[in-house]
């Protein structure tokens, strides 16, 4: 397991902000509608990027190619607003822990549901 460093974890909040930014208001296919982008993983040496996002409802296999089709123009606008040496290289990843929490968030309530029903 790698170590955190505050200046990648400055680097990837930065790289964060920037492409919610520039997806919101530059990114013209209409595959990407609707997504949120929950975190970024770059490598030590800032060679990749690891991009999480969501997508309101399910993941629609478009979404990602369309994503994915994007990553070079995501990284030359990146490019021209990050002062770095090298920008990364951009992987999508679709994040499933808002599903897990909110599926895990419902057992709870049912479990709680059926203590209300049931009193020892």
């Amino acid at each position: 397991m790698h170590k955190d460093y505050p200046r990648s974890r400055r680097v990837a909040e930065q790289i964060q902000r920037e492409l919610a930014e520039i997806v919101r208001l530059e990114l013209k296919d209409p595959r990407v509608g609707m997504i949120t982008l929950t975190g970024v993983e770059v490598t030590p040496d800032y060679a990749h990027a690891r991009i999480f996002f969501t997508q309101l409802g399910e993941l629609k296999p478009e979404t990602l190619q369309g994503l994915q089709r994007a990553a070079g123009f995501l990284r030359s606008q990146l490019a021209q607003r990050l002062k770095m040496h090298a920008v990364p290289q951009l992987h999508f990843v679709y994040d499933t822990s808002v599903e897990h929490g909110v599926r895990l968030s419902s057992l709870i309530d049912q479990a709680i549901a059926e203590d209300k029903r049931h009193p020892s």
